[in-house]
């Protein structure tokens, strides 16, 4: 969706608040934890069509505190074959 068209339904009436200031909110409202102490705020991404919702996190920093806090799905799958 951040090209701007649904993957959904195909309608290219997508909105975002990317430059929403204060995005991730009081109490993490707009955000993902990442460990105890650092919250990754969300850009978000809504079809005004269907109502489908994408969210990114934007931050290049939070995204590699991800990869090393977060299990990896893939991981997992591999665990089970």
């Amino acid at each position: 969706m951040k090209q701007g068209k649904c993957p959904k339904c195909g309608s290219t009436n997508i909105y975002s608040a990317v430059d929403l200031p204060l995005k991730s909110g009081p109490f993490g409202s707009n955000s993902i934890p990442v460990s105890l102490t650092a919250m990754a705020a969300l850009d978000n991404y809504v079809c005004v069509d269907c109502g489908l919702v994408e969210s990114y996190v934007a931050d290049e920093y939070m995204l590699k505190k991800i990869a090393k806090k977060w299990k990896a799905v893939n991981e997992t799958a591999d665990e089970e074959a």
